[in-house]
């Protein structure tokens, strides 16, 4: 029995609150070109999150002094919504809505080509509609996807997934009760094609092996995520395919 306060966090049969087994992702859909007036946009849920991304840009920067003269400067807003937990939230941005803003940016400003538009803006907006853990996480698959719709260059998608850990065993993409009552949380995204790494933070201790084998464990998962993502962006381009056939009719 695994227990932390009186949460049972996995069985005797090694299965999760949630019933899913200790390597397995929840399931997960994604929807690139989910709003019309953004630029680019995306739409995704894993498990119980239900996360909306948009990005404007590039554009001309505003206030001036955000200027940057040889590239694109990228500024994120992450926000849960009022109503996306059990206990309703205050509206406004918290600290930590403004701290993963920070991180989510900070996980996707590798991926893009800033040099290719200097002296503008790229904004992404996240609005988290439902939160059950590792939104920030999904948020940077979103927010990845969203950038792509919007048409700005890329090196590479970023894929994000968090790991944890239960009882000293090693957990994939923990939801909402596992984040606040497990032992650990590896929150990791990366650029797939690229094999390269934006974002590894970890709160709580791991030993050097189950680092190891949870950096493991979290870069199989990214890659299925990717192809989830590739998906999504194929789908949409069929979409605007049609669209621009039937019009020419």
């Amino acid at each position: 029995m695994t227990t932390k306060g009186s949460i049972e966090l996995i069985n005797k049969e090694g299965l999760r609150i949630d019933g899913r087994k200790v390597y397995e992702l929840r399931p997960i859909k994604i929807r690139a070109g989910f709003l019309k007036n953004a630029d680019g946009s995306a739409y995704i849920e894993l498990g119980h999150n239900k996360i909306i991304a948009a990005v404007y840009g590039p554009r001309e920067a505003h206030p001036r002094h955000v200027i940057i003269p040889d590239r694109a400067v990228v500024r994120c807003r992450y926000h849960m919504a009022p109503f996306s937990v059990e206990e309703r939230k205050s509206p406004g941005f918290s600290r930590r809505e403004i701290e993963l803003s920070k991180v989510i940016r900070e996980a996707l400003e590798p991926s893009i080509f800033v040099e290719e538009f200097p002296r503008t803006a790229i904004d992404i907006f996240v609005e988290v509609l439902e939160a059950d853990g590792g939104t920030r996480t999904a948020s940077i698959t979103a927010a990845s996807v969203a950038l792509a719709d919007a048409g700005i260059p890329l090196r590479d998608l970023v894929a994000s997934i968090a790991v944890g850990k239960a009882n000293g065993q090693i957990i994939l993409d923990l939801n909402g009760l596992e984040d606040q009552y497990g032992d650990a949380d590896m929150p990791v995204a990366m650029m797939p094609g690229l094999g390269q790494i934006t974002l590894l933070q970890a709160d709580g201790r791991f030993t050097s092996e189950e680092f190891e084998k949870a950096l493991a464990l979290a870069v199989k998962a990214i890659k299925k995520i990717y192809r989830v993502q590739k998906e999504a962006l194929k789908r949409r381009y069929i979409e605007i395919s049609k669209e621009v056939l039937e019009s020419e009719q």
